[in-house]
């Protein structure tokens, strides 16, 4: 593919997916999901999943493609987007969504060792305990232990499980390889009493909308002790049904952690200065993101 890929990031409740649809309907093009929870099928309300409507005005692009007992790689993503690119009916896709190293991993052109998650590995490894691991992690790759936190245990044993798998240490294996079509990154942002707001109306709307049986609905089918289920939303839901807290403390939690979470989205995102960003609340936004791209593919 050397065609232009226009992605649109931020934390969430920007408006990002509203602003990606108008977007798209006037380029004719396709929208690419960014985003970690919406790959999965059954996870629509909690992961404010384009509705059915949506998605027959614009077609969308890796949402739906995941049972919810499946895992989906870092690995695995990349290579769906990239497979999707140049099979895209639009020679403008649109890579949109809130999950940061989705996004790093299409335009900065990652390079993540393909080892899938070893299970009884894991296990053997967690049974000795995270200083003995990192202990390990120092011996057979210290370049990526000097950037590995002591007390990081999920990229100890990533790390470790990478090695043991192929022999290579992860350092060797990692490293960035950027696509050779330009790339507009837009951002929405707003300050920070907007968003909050932005969070509780959405939350409210999704509790509206059914979210407490959906949630319900999932529990019952898979087991509560699914890992999608202790997710954002899905975690305070859950608690609220399983009779711990009443429905106003979950709602309350969920905005608490939402908020938190975008704390961190919008910490990720400010690290990159090719990112161009937006004001979300302005009464123009549509028209003046709508100028950019017009230049951007002029």
């Amino acid at each position: 593919m050397n065609s232009p890929l226009i992605v649109i990031c931020g934390a969430t409740a920007t408006g990002k997916s509203g602003l990606a649809l108008a977007i798209a309907q006037r380029l004719n093009a396709v929208i690419i999901s960014a985003d970690s929870r919406q790959i999965y099928r059954e996870f629509d309300i909690g992961t404010a999943k384009p509705t059915l409507e949506e998605q027959q005005l614009v077609p969308h692009y890796l949402i739906d493609i995941c049972d919810p007992t499946e895992t989906l790689t870092l690995a695995e993503y990349q290579t769906l987007v990239n497979n999707s690119l140049p099979l895209s009916p639009s020679p403008h896709p649109l890579l949109v969504g809130g999950t940061g190293l989705y996004i790093k991993s299409i335009v900065k052109g990652l390079k993540i060792p393909r080892v899938s998650p070893q299970p009884e590995l894991r296990l053997s490894l967690q049974t000795l305990g995270q200083p003995q691991c990192y202990a390990f992690l120092q011996q057979i790759d210290p370049f990526s232990a000097k950037k590995i936190h002591p007390n990081d245990t999920v990229r100890t044993l990533r790390a470790l499980e990478v090695f043991y798998a192929t022999g290579k240490p992860i350092s060797e294996q990692q490293g960035e390889s950027p696509p050779n079509y330009p790339i507009l990154q837009i951002g929405l942002d707003c300050d920070v009493p907007a968003l909050d707001a932005r969070i509780k109306q959405r939350t409210d709307t999704m509790i509206a909308m059914g979210f407490i049986e959906e949630v319900e609905r999932l529990g019952i089918k898979y087991g509560w002790d699914l890992p999608l289920l202790d997710t954002l939303g899905y975690a305070e839901i859950g608690q609220h049904l399983k009779g711990a807290i009443t429905l106003t403390e979950a709602r309350d939690l969920t905005v608490l952690h939402t908020r938190q979470f975008a704390k961190r989205q919008r910490t990720w995102f400010r690290a990159y200065p090719e990112i161009e960003w937006f004001n979300a609340d302005s009464p123009d936004l549509l028209e003046t993101v709508w100028q950019r791209i017009v230049s951007f593919l002029l």
